[in-house]
């Protein structure tokens, strides 16, 4: 096992910025995901750590060890590309056992070599398919393989840069249950980057969401579903997105204009009359209720539903409150209807506001936020 920590790493192409100033701190045996956009620099940062890439300032230290200028076959790490980079001319079995035969990772005998190609080709569902060149693998196969020809040998880190992103959704789910439990890497650090925040919640002991090369929130998959830093990290979790309204203190209540929302002000947030903020609610924290009753701890507004879409086992419903529309999951039932007058409810603690203004604004706390919690 190792720690991996990047300080300040800076890589640019150009004009362009790949990675702006970017620190993290990586556990032995730890499973962390970065996440974000495309773009937003994770593959450069994977890459940096690896030692493919010649970086413009900062430093990456492995086990302890600074690696900043060390050679990427002296790290001990192994790196599964979102491109399959597999040797046309060897069978599967040959691409698995190509790590295996590196004086770098061991003397294995064919014995050993073959247990342990056997043994994650069955993990990953293709251990029928071990005599097969590439060419004949499709191209969820084929990334398979990849990723397989990784986790084949020991290494101190696993970099995964999208590995299951060709795989069917199917697949993906059930590859996403076995990633963290794969023998060979339960006790070695793995770095998984992914644009998809299922598999970062999934995944990750820990999630790094970057944006534009810069980190915006590092912490557990709950705490950043919970406590997003900023919009931009509340958008990037869930589906459908955050529903973020614009909103002001009037008479000691956030009210959003137009509509019969209201909640206490938050006690010490700093918020006085005429403050603008935005509210944040998370589709599935919204509730559908017959009518608008007071009850302790939730805000509950009365609404039309003026859309209903099936999504699988879920209705999306999009509840007009009176010039502003909040979109809810619902199972079904008469209240997910179009043209039903109903009321949305939503406990105060999933009521998030964030600072107004344009862009991406940090977060300020939950509608239910105290002191003692800050």
């Amino acid at each position: 096992m190792a720690t991996v920590a990047v300080a300040n790493l800076t890589k640019h192409y150009g004009k362009t910025v790949g990675v702006d100033d970017l620190s993290l701190q990586i556990g032995d045996g730890e499973f962390f995901v970065i996440l974000g956009p495309s773009g937003a620099g994770k593959t450069t940062t994977l890459k940096s750590i690896a030692g493919l890439l010649d970086i413009d300032g900062g430093t990456v230290h492995i086990g302890g060890t600074d690696m900043t200028r060390v050679e990427p076959y002296h790290r001990n790490v192994a790196m599964a590309f979102e491109s399959y980079a597999l040797y046309p001319q060897k069978t599967l079995r040959q691409n698995l056992a190509s790590p295996l035969k590196s004086g770098r990772t061991g003397n294995y005998t064919a014995a050993q070599q073959q247990e342990r190609i056997d043994q994650v080709t069955t993990t990953l569902g293709i251990n029928h398919l071990q005599d097969r060149f590439p060419r004949e693998l499709s191209n969820g196969q084929r990334q398979r393989v990849a990723l397989g020809r990784v986790l084949v040998r020991p290494a101190d880190v696993y970099l995964l840069d999208e590995p299951l992103s060709h795989l069917d959704a199917k697949l993906r789910a059930e590859m996403r249950a076995e990633l963290k439990t794969l023998g060979a890497m339960s006790n070695t650090t793995t770095i998984y980057v992914t644009h998809d925040y299922q598999e970062a919640l999934a995944l990750g002991t820990r999630i790094a969401v970057i944006r534009n090369g810069k980190l915006v929130q590092v912490d557990t998959p709950a705490e950043i579903w919970h406590h997003p830093a900023d919009t931009f990290v509340a958008r990037a979790l869930g589906q459908p997105e955050i529903n973020l309204v614009d909103a002001v203190v009037d008479g000691g209540n956030v009210i959003i204009p137009g509509t019969k929302f209201a909640i206490p002000v938050p006690g010490d947030l700093g918020l006085g009359a005429g403050d603008k903020v935005r509210i944040g609610i998370r589709p599935s924290d919204l509730d559908l209720v017959a009518q608008a009753e007071e009850s302790a701890g939730h805000v509950t507004v009365p609404g039309r539903v003026i859309l209903a879409e099936r999504l699988g086992r879920n209705i999306e419903v999009s509840v007009d409150l009176g010039g502003t529309t909040l979109i809810g999951l619902s199972p079904g039932g008469p209240l997910a209807e179009e043209g039903v007058d109903v009321a949305i409810r939503v406990d105060l603690e999933h009521v998030h506001l964030f600072a107004a203004g344009d862009g991406d604004t940090a977060r300020l706390g939950s509608a239910a936020q105290r002191r003692k919690e800050f």
